[in-house]
C-alpha cells in the first residue's frame, strides 16, 4: 500500500469514518484506532477532544485545509437558519464535492486534480478553482477532450458507483455522458457525510 493511502488509511481509523474506498476496506478490517493501543479502551475524551474530533472528522471528509474550514463556518455563521446544516450545506457545494458525487471521481482527493488539472466545466466553462460553489441549476461536465483519457472512460462505465454512494437526490447524473446538474440546494440529511454538526460548531465557538 503506498504511503499516501497507508495514511488515509490511519486518519480513517484514527476518525472512525472511511475516507477512500480503500480505507473502507481496510476499515472494516481492522476498525479500531492505529498504533500499538489502538484496541485498548480509551479514557474518556474531554469535551474539547470530541468537538476537535468531529471537526476534523468533517474536514477531513472534504479534504480541506483548517483556513478553508474556518472561513466555511464562517460564513455559514452569517446565515439564516441552523449553522451546522448551513456549513455541511455549504461545503457540498464546492466543485470537487459535486464532481465526487456525480461519480466522475473515486476520491475526493482525485476531484480536486481533476478540477485543479482543468478537466471540468461548469455550464460550458472550464473552472480549475475545487472551492467554487456550483449553484441550483448549473450543470457540471467534464471537458470533451478529457472524456477520452482512460480515468473518465472508467467513471463513464459507472465503476465508482460500486464504492461511492448513491447519487444523491439533489443531483441529476448522465454518466455516460459525464454530465451532472444541481438541481436544488441539498438538505443535511441527505448529504452521504459522517459528522454531529452541532460538535463542529461547538468547536468553533468556543
Amino acid at each position: 500500500m503506498a504511503q499516501s493511502s497507508r495514511r488515509q488509511v490511519r486518519l480513517s481509523r484514527s476518525l472512525g469514518v472511511a475516507l477512500t474506498p480503500k480505507a473502507a476496506r481496510y476499515f472494516e478490517k481492522r476498525p479500531y484506532g492505529p498504533g500499538q493501543h489502538g484496541r485498548a479502551r480509551r479514557r474518556q475524551d474531554s469535551d474539547y477532544a470530541v468537538r476537535l474530533k468531529e471537526k476534523q472528522r468533517l474536514r477531513a471528509q472534504y479534504g480541506l485545509r483548517e483556513a478553508q474550514m474556518r472561513r466555511a463556518f464562517e460564513e455559514a455563521l452569517r446565515m439564516e437558519g441552523i449553522t451546522g446544516s448551513n456549513l455541511v450545506q455549504h461545503l457540498e457545494q464546492r466543485l470537487d464535492a459535486l464532481v465526487l458525487r456525480s461519480g466522475f471521481a473515486r476520491t475526493i482527493a482525485q476531484a480536486r486534480q481533476f478540477v485543479v488539472h482543468r478537466h471540468i466545466l461548469v455550464d460550458g466553462k472550464i473552472v480549475d478553482r475545487p472551492s467554487f460553489r456550483v449553484k441550483p441549476g448549473q450543470t457540471i461536465q467534464v471537458k470533451p477532450k478529457s472524456q477520452t483519457t482512460t480515468p473518465f472512460e472508467i467513471a463513464a462505465q459507472g465503476i465508482h458507483r460500486d464504492v461511492l454512494p448513491a447519487v444523491p437526490g439533489y443531483l441529476e447524473v448522465d454518466l455516460e455522458r459525464l454530465r451532472a446538474t444541481l438541481v436544488r440546494l441539498p438538505e443535511r440529511e441527505e448529504i452521504p457525510v459522517v459528522c454531529e454538526d452541532q460538535l463542529v460548531v461547538e468547536y468553533y465557538s468556543r
